[in-house]
């Protein structure tokens, strides 16, 4: 075909003849006879989608319709009807595929209702006349409807790794069973002393490792929409027309308590990092508690509200993570990576400069504050002077006695804590502290603009920054503060008066926000379906600054990432003292909406519990009473005397329940209910969130018994989640894809040991107490109880272990074994407990994320933190109980270190402790019996190498858990003396060669009782 236009005069359209290429001859009639195909598929009308048949080729009826036909010929022909057709056209009918978007373009059919396309015109199908109509018009609103969504789901160990798992339980139990009766039925006569200490060890050690084991069996991970919590408490809705936030408040607390051991400079940062999350401002409150009341901290915390101010802006704007400054700009990645803004560079040079400058005041504090006070105190000291001769000018003049007081700024005493103590301004001994150096923000987003700073253009970006508050609580002697706990009790009450938020989440000084993502996540479990049953959200601990290798286990990743996320699949896992959201409501001291008992031998009977906490009739303990039940459950006895804090409990409650958008949804709330501005501050408030903060107000009352934080432990962590359990509640164990929080750790072996006996020493406490897993209430899961029960026993492990850690010396000296023959049995029974062990390991490994070195750096320092730490409080725990005496294992003495450009320089230091001679003596037996095992076996005329290669295996093997610990004792890396080495072999031969004159070898065999 040619012609058309002057342009196409030589363009040729080649049309092959395919069926679908055929024109139809005449107007309407059949197809041309040419057609080899019989009739085509498109001859065939679409069926119907409305009231009348409609063809999508054009026409408006069926195929008899008049112009069907030629409607059909018009579409297969457009390109040589067209007047003028486009080159592009006519290329694209060349290649011989038929046009389908021009095709689509010219349709006028319709393609009916649903929610991907709803007709333009309402109406279209209101009149259908045989009812598929739906009886009324089709609206926008009908179509785009989205179906609920749960916030959270668990998301399953794969069923391959854990059936196996769980099988080489089984099989490693049933092993451990068999080889404790076979060691019990085949004693060794010639060494019972030593077969009977080490079969009442390898006893404790199964029981141990049992009750280690069993809450492991049921492992989950977890995961959350964030996407859906927008859409359900930030989107506009007809319940929320404006798209405001009707996400609950969020109080986060701090705690400090002397600014000398804990940098101010670190916990700026940490507050910097919290103000800049991302979580609304107008419903985000901080609170910071300095138990020390130290003018250093709340000058500090001054400037870092007056940094925040630019700081926060600038995350926002940017993207910023982390928001902690000080890691921030030590990150060692591109900082450009992922920015898109032009002014990025310009704002991030300008913003480095000013956190300098925020640095240097930070550390210029403490000498400035000195300073002032000394000027200030010699100013005052002048003015009594003058007075003083003034009043007696003929007296001689003399020094006018005057208190060496410590001056704020403004020239007005502090009020806390002086730098010279006095009376009402010492450590346990100054007036309560309330100064909200942050003001609630306005509820609406308020946008900076191109003029609000001169260096930072902030348009666009939402400007406010949350609520900050510092708190300093009542000491006076004679009281009780009960440490962390009493400061954590204060900030609840302090809090509930001046925010209320129905939420907390508690961090140390020395932890920072990592993730700002993160607090949504964990309001994603709270906030669910059945999220009111939930009391806690644990994050686990992440820490920086540590060494490479990890010497003494200091991530600690076998606990946070193996039996934290298995107790996530039972009652939940126990709360470790910082990086937890809280219910406030469940703090307070009440039980759960609903729970159940857990009754039979092992809890497999599951009695629901009704309203008031009764099942059956039966009478409630006091542990398990809920405070509701009772008409006067907000008399002072509980709560205090503040009945403006007793107002709160209510709001609180009813604030933290979840959304009630679904029939699933119990206990739940209106959409909406949280839209409305909090009300200003006023004087009266605060003065009533300063009453509560006295020492005087818990007098009397159930605080650190049954309310907030439990007093009575050192580790009042652990029982405070404990008493929660015990009442029903439930926790989640929330792990993000980035890590939530950071924080610091001790990286020297002293400070590592330390901090380990303190853990051990509460342990303690809590065996010895009413906290004890026995004694738990019917409420708590069996595997639960076990978890916590182990949380109590672990640190009595150290009895048997520093006596099976001595045994394979006590063998080598004594020239025998623990059994009496290196029996096949006894081998094939080692072997497979062993296999077992490896393979539950790598199992272990594998769904719970932690490496082979870090589970080997953790079975080490179990071995060192045993035979140490756990053994000194055992003995501490023990004299306290039956004697009443406290014994401190403190520093006797500290080196420092020689580099301080190694960032790890803290790692080489060595710091003696009475907490080193267990393990060094351990060591130090196992190496000299090395050695006289060595020469028995040499100078014997008949050696018996089998009983030297059992002894020696196992002290190589005791050796290998303390190298760790006796390369922290040698300090820096290739610097310890060659003299050490010297006398340690100097001093081993001479032992050795003392025993084998004393005791010299016998030339006889003895087996079985028998000589040979």
């Amino acid at each position: 075909m040619s012609g058309g236009g002057s342009d196409y005069a030589n363009y040729t359209v080649v049309m092959p003849p395919t069926p679908d290429n055929q024109p139809y001859g005449g107007g309407g009639g059949a197809p041309s006879s040419t057609s080899t195909g019989g009739t085509k598929p498109d001859d065939f009308p679409l069926p119907p989608y409305g009231p009348k048949l409609v063809n999508r080729r054009g026409g408006a009826g069926g195929d008899d319709a008049p112009g069907a036909a030629s409607g059909k010929m018009d579409r297969r022909l457009s390109t040589a009807r067209l007047p003028a057709p486009s080159k592009s056209l006519l290329v694209r009918s060349q290649t011989g595929d038929f046009d389908h978007n021009r095709w689509l373009f010219e349709t006028k059919g319709t393609y009916g209702i649903g929610n991907a396309y709803w007709a333009q015109d309402n109406n279209v199908y209101a009149d259908d006349e045989d009812g598929g109509g739906g009886g009324g018009p089709v609206k926008m609103e009908d179509l785009v409807v989205k179906p609920w969504k749960p916030l959270s789901r668990k998301v399953p160990i794969p069923p391959g790794v854990l059936s196996p798992y769980r099988l080489l339980v089984l099989v490693r139990f049933i092993s451990l069973f068999l080889f404790l009766i076979w060691r019990v039925t085949n004693p060794n006569l010639d060494a019972l002393w030593l077969w009977g200490i080490s079969i009442v060890c390898e006893f404790w050690f199964a029981f141990s490792w049992l009750l280690d084991q069993m809450p492991k069996l049921n492992p989950i991970n977890r995961a959350v929409d964030l996407a859906a919590l927008r859409e359900k408490f930030e989107s506009v809705t007809p319940t929320n027309p404006t798209g405001r936030s009707d996400l609950p408040g969020l109080d986060v607390f701090i705690s400090t308590a002397d600014p000398y051991k804990e940098p101010p400079l670190t916990t700026a940062n940490s507050l910097l990092s919290i103000l800049g999350t991302e979580y609304p401002v107008e419903k985000l409150f901080v609170y910071i508690s300095d138990d020390g009341s130290a003018l250093l901290t709340f000058e500090a915390m001054a400037e870092a509200c007056e940094f925040a101010k630019v700081w926060v802006p600038f995350c926002r704007k940017h993207a910023i993570e982390p928001r902690n400054p000080d890691s921030y700009f030590n990150q060692k990645s591109d900082p450009t990576k992922g920015k898109k803004r032009p002014d990025f560079v310009k704002d991030r040079r300008w913003i480095k400069r000013e956190y300098d400058e925020f640095k240097v005041r930070i550390n210029g504090l403490a000498d400035l504050i000195r300073r002032r006070a000394n000027a200030m105190n010699a100013r005052e000291r002048k003015l009594a002077r003058d007075k003083a001769a003034a009043a007696t000018p003929d007296a001689p003049a003399a020094d006018a006695t005057t208190v060496k007081a410590t001056w704020m700024a403004d020239g007005t005493h502090w009020p806390g804590t002086w730098l010279d103590s006095a009376p009402d301004h010492a450590k346990g001994d100054h007036a309560s502290i309330v100064q909200v150096m942050i003001k609630n923000p306005h509820y609406d987003v308020v946008h900076g603009d191109a003029g609000s700073h001169p260096y930072l253009d902030f348009t666009g970006v939402d400007v406010r920054v949350p609520m900050f508050v510092y708190l300093s609580r009542e000491k006076r002697p004679g009281y009780d503060h009960n440490k962390k706990a009493g400061a954590m009790n204060a900030m609840v009450r302090a809090s509930a008066i001046l925010s209320n938020g129905p939420f907390m989440l508690n961090f140390d000084c020395d932890h920072y926000i990592y993730n700002c993502t993160a607090i949504r996540e964990a309001m994603c479990y709270m906030l669910d379906r059945g999220g009111d049953r939930i009391c806690y959200i644990q994050f686990p601990q992440r820490f920086e600054g540590i060494d490479p290798s990890d010497r003494y286990a200091n991530h600690n990743t076998v606990f946070f990432d193996g039996n934290m996320r298995a107790l996530d699949g039972l009652q939940g896992p126990m709360y470790v003292g910082t990086g937890c959201l809280f219910r406030r409501y469940a703090v307070y001291g009440f039980s759960p909406p609903r729970t159940s008992e857990y009754r039979g031998i092992y809890g497999q009977l599951k009695v629901p519990i009704d309203a008031h906490g009764h099942s059956s009739g039966a009478a409630v303990a006091e542990e398990l009473r809920p405070l509701s039940e009772h008409p006067d459950h907000e008399a002072p006895q509980r709560f205090g005397k503040s009945k403006m804090f007793i107002e709160t409990i209510a709001v609180a409650e009813y604030q933290g329940r979840p959304l009630q958008d679904h029939p699933s949804v119990q206990n739940g709330r209106p959409p909406g209910a949280l839209l409305m501005p909090r009300p200003p501050l006023d004087a009266a408030t605060v003065a009533e969130s300063v009453a509560v903060i006295s020492c005087w107000y818990e007098d009397g009352t159930e605080w650190g018994q049954r309310v907030g934080w439990i007093y009575g432990s050192v580790t009042e962590d652990v029982v405070t989640g404990y008493r929660m359990h015990n009442r029903g509640w439930r926790s989640v164990y929330c792990i993000t894809r980035r890590d939530a929080f950071r924080g610091t750790a001790p990286i020297n072996l002293t400070d590592r040991l330390h901090q380990v006996l303190r853990w051990a020493t509460g342990s303690v406490e809590i065996f010895f107490s009413k906290n004890n897993a026995l004694l738990a209430s019917q409420r708590l899961k069996f595997l639960q109880r076990l978890s916590y029960l182990n949380v109590g026993i672990y640190p009595f492990t150290s009895l048997f272990l520093i006596m099976y850690c001595l045994l394979p010396a006590l063998s080598l000296f004594s020239g025998q074994f623990i059994v009496a023959t290196l029996d096949p049995t006894f081998l094939c029974y080692l072997l497979l407990i062993t296999v077992t062990l490896m393979l539950l390991c790598l199992l272990e490994v594998k769904w719970s994320g932690i490496g082979l070195e870090e589970w080997w750096r953790n079975e080490q320092f179990w071995v060192i933190g045993g035979t140490s730490a756990h053994l000194a409080a055992v003995l501490q725990g023990l004299l306290k109980v039956i004697a009443g005496i406290e014994i401190s294992f403190t520093l006797t003495a500290k080196a420092a270190a020689d580099d301080d450009d190694d960032p790890f320089a803290e790692l080489y230091l060595v710091k003696w402790t009475s907490l080193f001679i267990p393990p060094l003596a351990v060591i130090g037996i196992n190496i000299i019996a090395l050695v006289v095992g060595v020469s028995r076996a040499v100078y014997a005329e008949i050696p018996q190498y089998s009983k030297l290669l059992g002894g020696g295996f196992f002290s190589f093997w005791v050796l290998a858990h303390y190298y760790p610990f006796a390369k922290g004792l040698m300090g820096r890396r290739g610097r310890t003396p060659t003299l050490v080495y010297v006398w340690a072999g100097l001093i081993s031969i001479t032992v050795s060669l003392l025993w084998i004159t004393i005791s010299p070898p016998d030339d006889r065999i003895t087996q079985g009782g028998i000589d040979v």
